[in-house]
């Protein structure tokens, strides 16, 4: 307890407690030395726990009327003129149940909020190892939410702390183990209190655990190493821009990872972490790149390959299962995640120039010769199909914009929507839109990509002067109409 609870105690006219039914309360039995034979107690007893009720508004209900009935037995005692301590476990606006007296009663009464230790704190001192460190992110949740979502969470951060274990305890547990956290996650009971117990979570018996604890991710700086027999290769995407565009799953293998392997640019888009190794390189040796990931894998190592966009998408991916086809990386494990591809960033930024069938095309000419693109354009042109045309150009690369437009001309109207975006989702960002005809090369560049309409995509300029694009769902019976 601080000097200053312990003061308010001693001055307060009336102590306040919850309990269950059972008549006890924890927090009562904190500051029970502190309380003399002058005070009057006023014990505010839940009327359910976790048991069923009959209420006509179900749990919620009762507990909403507790509620509203504690604060006005609160009440009478302030209107009477005495002073009201209310005894909060923990952190009485963390997780406590005086913050529903406080929403109730501090817009009328004076009021003095002491802030305690929460549990939180207690288990890490107890642990006595650091929570979080340096830029780590600190994430605390409760265990009641939903496992899918305590596994994206978990997967995500860096350091967490799950409250509210007793019967969710099972599903805390298996969303640690789903999320890869498991073997770093302590369990801690009743910090500081009689009782106390800590263990590594993964050996504790789900039956034995009461509401009173707490599953702890500490700070991974300084952390020992993970021996392993064999490592991995994950392959990542980070979106088309910075962590607005990461999947929690993406961050949280960039977070486990021994070694990030990348294009350097790509690579500095990742925040840097204590105790990871970054192997950055040019974008021009993907084999190379994906190899070198493969053998840190074969001698223990974590790895992510870090790519743009989705991994799969004119990216790493293809690039690190080639590799890994080969006889002798056969046994390596291999996982691709996907990521926010550039195509469905833009589209979304412009509107929903993707709402029916497209097709993803590469304008560039590396690695196929230009006869393919242009055979490939014309068919999907003749087909009626929205295009993402992704590589438009880059500094050694400057004709192939001009002539794919000069190409669809032959089999859409002049006046098609093309959307060109640049740099979405970072600082540099511009969309526009501009008709096929007036698509313009030298504005086009390797941080671009060119969404261009069908014969049904419409420009409408909404009513706040903004233009958006769309693509109908439904495509008409009769064939589109011919350029002209």
């Amino acid at each position: 307890m601080t000097v200053r609870a312990v003061e308010v105690i001693a001055e307060a006219d009336v102590i306040a407690y919850h309990s269950a039914r059972h008549g006890r309360s924890i927090a009562r039995s904190i500051a029970a030395k502190h309380l003399h034979d002058d005070h009057i107690e006023e014990p505010l007893v839940y009327p359910v726990t976790t048991e069923t009720t009959d209420h006509p508004g179900g749990y919620k209900g009762a507990m909403q009327e507790f509620y509203t009935e504690a604060s006005a037995r609160l009440a009478a005692h302030l209107d009477a003129g005495r002073t009201v301590a209310v005894l909060a476990e923990g952190d009485p606006l963390f997780y406590g149940s005086y913050m529903h007296m406080h929403k109730r009663l501090a817009d009328r009464y004076d009021t003095e909020v002491i802030p305690g230790v929460t549990s939180v704190s207690a288990a890490a001192a107890r642990l006595g190892t650091p929570l979080a460190e340096g830029e780590e992110v600190l994430t605390i949740l409760p265990g009641t939410l939903p496992e899918e979502e305590l596994t994206a969470r978990l997967a995500a951060t860096d350091a967490a702390v799950v409250m509210k274990l007793g019967r969710t305890f099972t599903k805390v547990r298996s969303a640690l183990e789903a999320s890869g956290r498991l073997g770093e996650a302590r369990y801690v009971e009743r910090a500081t209190m009689s009782g106390e117990r800590l263990a590594e979570l993964a050996e504790v018996e789900p039956e034995s655990v009461p509401y009173f604890s707490v599953a702890v991710l500490p700070s991974q700086v300084d952390a020992e190493p993970v021996v392993r027999e064999s490592g991995e290769v994950v392959v990542v995407g980070t979106g088309p821009a910075g962590p607005l565009w990461l999947t929690p799953e993406t961050r949280g293998a960039l977070a486990a990872a021994d070694d990030l392997v990348g294009y350097t640019t790509y690579l500095d888009r990742v925040p840097i972490r204590p105790g990871q190794q970054r192997h950055g390189s040019d974008n021009r040796v993907e084999s190379e790149r994906a190899e070198f990931a493969l053998q840190l894998a074969r001698r223990g190592r974590r790895v992510a390959v870090v790519s743009g966009g989705d991994p799969g998408v004119f990216a790493m991916a293809t690039a690190v299962l080639e590799v890994a086809s080969e006889k002798e990386y056969a046994d390596i494990s291999v996982r691709v995640l996907p990521g926010v591809t550039a195509a469905n960033a833009a589209a979304a930024r412009a509107g929903a120039p993707l709402g029916h069938d497209y097709a993803t095309i590469s304008l560039s000419d590396r690695l196929k010769p230009w006869e393919v693109v242009a055979e490939r354009l014309r068919a999907a042109a003749s087909a009626d199909l929205v295009l993402a045309l992704y590589n438009p150009g880059s500094r050694s690369r400057t004709w192939q914009v001009g002539k794919a437009r000069d190409l669809l001309l032959e089999h859409r109207s002049p006046q098609t929507p093309v959307v060109v975006a640049r740099d979405v989702g970072g600082s540099g960002e511009r969309v526009r839109i501009v008709r096929l005809a007036d698509l313009d090369s030298t504005e086009v560049d390797m941080r671009t990509i060119l969404l261009v309409g069908s014969s049904q995509t419409q420009v409408v300029r909404r009513g706040d002067g903004e233009e958006v694009v769309w693509t109908p769902r439904r495509y008409p019976e009769t064939a589109p109409p011919q350029p002209s």
